[in-house]
């Protein structure tokens, strides 16, 4: 008989019960996306899985520690048998074909009645990947197809042509420390459905050149302000395109709530009744570090790390930092557009207790093709970044994590 392909359909199992037999790996992996689809489950299997235990634990799945029996299929709508056992396996499907019963089968699927699709879920859309031809199901190929299609969802590369989707208002998009990789998966998806996009010369440049030609894009460190502060015209921008009915976003980099003043746009834009979405990103605090083989953190080293703004001197009236308690701290201290202020920072850490050969570690450009990390002490950090040269953007890290790293060079004398 000449094989047929299978029939895609999607099942409706809110309160209808699945059976599933067998505790092991294929029910852990099967299990999460029965219970989101709000089936009735019930596992029967004499042993579970930890992590299938815990759903059990839990409430989500009723668990009924025994072998497969006779009758266990006669109320069930659909069954996954996963069971290590081939002729219980044999049996129970046997049960559901008698039953009518559309049943996987982990061990067999030639002799199952349904097949469980690769799946992915992308903002209210749902891709279930099947092969057409059983003799050459490949699992590995069907993921693969499964991946790229949920991925072009997730990044906008793949969007109907006439069916472009918006999103009205503006969203505040952290883009992460500059690599155009590490932002977001629905950060970058917003980018491709923006008509506008207000940038920091510190978000990833290379997603703009991605952009397709129509949409507008804003340097914000060129908006003219006139009689207002540069801020003030950033958030009078955003508000203006918003009002024109344009979906616009504010690309910033790292964090927008990370000294990045996210917040103040989200009130202005709140106080003219823009809608506004954010959409947290990768912290340049924590991956620039990462990136440059330093962890914020290590066990036995550093039980906390602190990061703090270097933008205003340790003797400026301004500042709100409490330097003094800093040097006391044994953890890690992060520091961020601290460049210009590194020499004065140093000498007030050490006047505080802090150690004159505590590591220091300035990574520049970090997580971009011009990565360069310079190492000092509190001592030496000053004229080094002299001596290297070292501007802005760069992430200062202070503290015995910056020796933790297996290649982690030897600090400047």
């Amino acid at each position: 008989m000449a094989e047929h392909p299978a029939y895609p359909v999607g099942l409706r199992l809110t309160g209808r019960r699945v059976v599933v037999l067998g505790g092991g790996q294929v029910a852990q992996r099967r299990l999460p996306a029965l219970i989101a689809a709000g089936a009735d489950v019930l596992l029967v299997s004499p042993e579970a899985t930890p992590s299938v235990e815990a759903m059990a634990d839990a409430g989500e799945i009723a668990w009924q520690r025994r072998p497969y029996a006779q009758g266990d299929l006669a109320d069930a709508w659909y069954a996954l048998i996963a069971t290590s056992d081939p002729e219980t396996n044999t049996a129970a499907s046997a049960e559901a074909e008698r039953h009518r019963v559309w049943c996987v089968r982990s061990d067999d699927a030639d002799r199952a009645t349904a097949w469980t699709p690769a799946t992915g879920h992308s903002e209210g859309v749902t891709v279930a990947v099947l092969t057409t031809d059983a003799k050459g199901r490949d699992p590995r190929h069907t993921a693969a197809i499964r991946d790229a299609v949920v991925e072009g969802l997730r990044d906008g590369t793949l969007v109907a042509p006439h069916h472009r989707t918006r999103t009205p208002g503006v969203a505040l998009v952290g883009g992460g420390p500059g690599d155009p990789d590490l932002i977001t998966v629905r950060g970058r998806r917003l980018l491709a459905e923006a008509d506008v996009v207000i940038a920091d010369r510190l978000g990833p440049r290379d997603l703009l050149a991605e952009l397709p030609s129509h949409v507008e894009v804003i340097d914000a460190a060129k908006i003219p302000y006139g009689r207002f502060m540069a801020q003030e015209a950033i958030n009078n921008a955003l508000i203006e395109h918003a009002k024109q009915g344009k979906s616009v976003v504010r690309l910033k980099g790292g964090d927008p709530y990370v000294f990045g003043r996210g917040m103040e746009e989200l009130q202005a834009l709140a106080e003219a009744g823009i809608p506004c979405t954010v959409v947290p990103g990768i912290s340049s605090s924590i991956s620039v570090p990462g990136a440059a083989g330093i962890p914020v953190t290590h066990r036995g080293v550093a039980h906390e790390f602190t990061v703090v703004s270097g933008h205003v001197a340790p003797d400026d009236e301004r500042s709100l930092v409490d330097w003094p308690s800093l040097a006391r701290l044994t953890g890690t201290l992060v520091i961020l557009m601290g460049v210009d202020k590194i020499g004065k920072i140093a000498e007030t850490l050490v006047a505080h207790g802090k150690p004159a050969d505590t590591p220091v570690a300035l990574v520049q450009e970090g997580t971009t093709a011009a990565q360069r990390r310079v190492d000092a002490t509190l001592a030496t950090v000053a004229q080094t970044v002299r001596t290297e040269d070292v501007k802005p953007p760069a992430v200062i890290v202070i503290g015995d994590v910056v020796k933790v790293g297996p290649e982690a060079p030897a600090p400047r004398k």
